[in-house]
């Protein structure tokens, strides 16, 4: 697309502009959202605003948790090492004293689930305000009108921070699998990160919709899809977005965005991020270029996999029994 037609197309945008919105934010209980609403994927800081690599990254996805990554950097060399050791062992699944890329896939899926669940696990503890064991809508509104004001309780609310109680009350409720009101710990999880649990897919592709589909045709197109803050744009905004329209959420290419789609574009894919994640850690680790990863070459590069004096492992080297359970 031309400079020229996108300079007219915006002009058309303003000129025609439906009535559905969006907004950039957090949610209290959730994760980050992107600009356009899609929820972050895990490794949107896996490079900070510089382009400089963050080997936190790396480490959490081995360790599957912020906390044990940030202790292990505190241990001495040799017993990182020996803690590291231990658990290439138990990503080595078939025994055969190394580390193929599917065994490490099958891994970093694994951290980032144990990641999202410690996310949400200290997300629960904030909210559940009486400590009974579960979080209420009456507790999740609280932490969500004090978020809405950095941490200081509102007088009232604007019309966007009743939208996003709106949307967090059909989460909500959406993840209350057995509607007494109340989420448990399990359940909490489809609230903190719906884009986490299968069953919340259909909740935020509706949601979705409601939002942008101001012709109520059950789909999304380019219009709906950048909304009115388009109109403040740069014509180069314009084209890159539209750009990732077509090639990246538009997979038949017949210019909307069907529920399939929609659900592509709003949740991350864990799938295609540990595929990057196993190229990135054999491309620093795999010394002769075998495809596989040997302990000595994991210990070797431990900086990579764990930080260079790496954590009080915690329950991950306590209770490592849990990992062959999960995998």
């Amino acid at each position: 697309m031309s400079i020229y037609c996108v300079a007219v197309f915006l002009c058309l945008l303003s000129s025609t502009w439906g009535f559905a919105t969006h907004h950039e934010h957090r949610h209290s209980g959730q994760k980050e959202r992107d600009s356009d609403g899609a929820y972050s994927p895990r490794d949107h800081l896996h490079y900070d605003e510089h382009g400089e690599h963050r080997a936190d990254f790396d480490h959490e996805a081995i360790l599957g948790s912020v906390k044990e990554a940030e202790a292990f950097h505190q241990l001495p060399l040799e017993e990182a090492k020996k803690r590291l050791r231990d658990l290439a062992e138990k990503m080595d699944k078939n025994h055969d004293g190394y580390v193929d890329k599917t065994e490490m896939k099958q891994w970093i899926l694994r951290s980032f689930k144990l990641l999202s669940q410690e996310e949400s696990e200290d997300r629960f503890l904030e909210m559940d305000i009486d400590r009974d064991g579960r979080v209420s809508w009456k507790e999740a509104l609280a932490d969500i009108q004090q978020d809405a004001r950095g941490g200081e309780m509102p007088d009232d609310f604007d019309s966007d921070d009743e939208e996003w109680v709106r949307e967090d009350r059909l989460i909500f409720e959406a993840a209350d699998e057995n509607r007494d009101g109340y989420l448990t710990r399990d359940e909490f999880l489809g609230f903190s990160h719906p884009e986490e649990v299968a069953k919340m897919e259909s909740v935020l592709v509706r949601h979705s919709l409601d939002e942008k589909d101001s012709n109520a045709d059950g789909k999304i197109n380019f219009q709906e899809f950048v909304g009115p803050d388009a109109r403040d744009q740069s014509q180069e905004w314009l084209i890159t977005e539209k750009d990732r329209f077509d090639k990246d959420y538009d997979r038949n290419g017949d210019g909307f965005l069907d529920e399939k789609e929609i659900a592509g574009w709003l949740i991350p894919d864990n799938n295609e991020m540990a595929d990057d994640e196993v190229v990135h850690l054999f491309s620093h680790a795999d010394d002769d270029q075998d495809d596989l990863l040997s302990y000595d070459e994991i210990l070797e590069h431990h900086d990579v996999f764990v930080g260079s004096e790496a954590t009080d492992f915690g329950d991950h080297l306590t209770r490592l029994d849990k990992f062959s359970d999960e995998l």
